[in-house]
């Protein structure tokens, strides 16, 4: 299977260089020194047993059109940076393509096939004026939920922290030949692979903890333990997690597991800063509509009060805002 991944990052390198090594002809869209890098040397895997991988069969390229047409392409870039990959992205497209957006939040894509009075529907949070569903089609897109993390720690090598498991869904629900033939390649290459009748309703299970915790920390900078075992970070996360579920209720989602086991899932995790928290310590761009402002989108959409989302979320814009205007970064050093 001809596989690009778009966004040599992470979770990108990862999946590109298991691909690589389970067989697959994989091209890496990417830049710079990790552009470089990867045609130099391959990209490398540090695993988690301390063991090391190293995919010296993958090459990356700039530009889209260098790669030509693939089978699927990965796209493993934070939502507000797809807009800049357009229209570009389409000299991977033929006429088979599927594009599976594996990006934290809620997808440009989540009303396509989504059967109800809001099918169809755009989400300007997410999609300002419709320009990602105007350059890619809605029926190229399959949907996926990350669930492993990894790190970047050099140009073409990734640190893989802990996970395998990438979940795949047809917007409509269905077991397609093509989500098949998806499933089975990275299940060749080591990972879990699961096919969901119901891709929004695990979306919504990972974003309902990202929606609370990722703006928490980023504004109070502290850990996923510090905010659970915090009374009234708990209750505010808490608060917001309440908020998110009516609004995906409305919609038809169903949560599998409690609110409160939700919140002792993140608390197990430990002394983990958030992507958002790395995202402000190392002055990045923040991922705050997809995980935050689409959710409040959706509120107003389905009539669902949400004050205390709307509240981190003004906060937190500020902050990105400020961090931006000073060209800036905050981090909590000893002294």
């Amino acid at each position: 299977m001809k596989i690009a991944v778009v966004g040599a990052g992470a979770i990108g390198g990862y999946l590109g260089a298991k691909l690589s090594l389970a067989g697959e002809d994989v091209t890496f869209i990417a830049r710079n020194r990790n552009l470089e890098a990867i045609n130099a040397r391959g990209f490398s895997l540090q695993l988690e047993d301390g063991s090391t991988q190293h995919a010296a069969g993958v090459r990356a390229v700039q530009a889209c059109a260098d790669a030509g047409p693939q089978d699927a392409v990965l796209l493993t870039v934070k939502a507000h940076q797809v807009r800049d990959l357009l229209p570009e992205l389409r000299g991977l497209f033929g006429p088979q393509t599927m594009v599976v957006s594996m990006i934290n939040g809620i997808p440009w894509w989540y009303f396509h096939r989504l059967a109800g009075p809001h099918e169809g529907r755009g989400l300007d949070s997410v999609d300002p004026g419709g320009t990602i569903a105007a350059h890619i089609e809605p029926e190229r897109v399959i949907g996926s939920v990350v669930y492993p993390a990894a790190e970047l720690v050099a140009p073409g090598v990734v640190k893989v922290i802990e996970g395998n498991r990438f979940t795949l869904g047809e917007p409509g629900g269905e077991r397609s030949e093509r989500i098949e033939a998806l499933s089975q390649a990275m299940m060749r290459a080591g990972f879990k692979a699961p096919v969901s009748k119901d891709i929004r309703g695990e979306i919504w299970l990972k974003l309902w903890g990202n929606l609370s915790f990722n703006p928490i920390s980023a504004l109070t900078h502290a850990t996923l333990e510090d905010i659970c075992r915090f009374p009234a970070t708990r209750a505010l996360a808490a608060a917001m997690m309440g908020e998110a579920q009516a609004v995906a209720e409305k919609l038809g989602v169903q949560f599998k597991i409690s609110l409160d086991k939700r919140i002792a899932g993140a608390e197990a995790v430990g002394a983990h800063k958030t992507s958002m928290l790395q995202d402000v310590e190392h002055g990045r761009a923040l991922e705050l509509q997809a995980l935050v402002g689409a959710v409040i989108e959706l509120g107003e959409i389905t009539a669902t009060p949400v004050p205390h989302i709307a509240a981190i979320h003004a906060a937190t814009a500020l902050l990105g805002q400020t961090m931006a205007a000073q060209h800036g970064r905050l981090r909590i050093e000893a002294v």
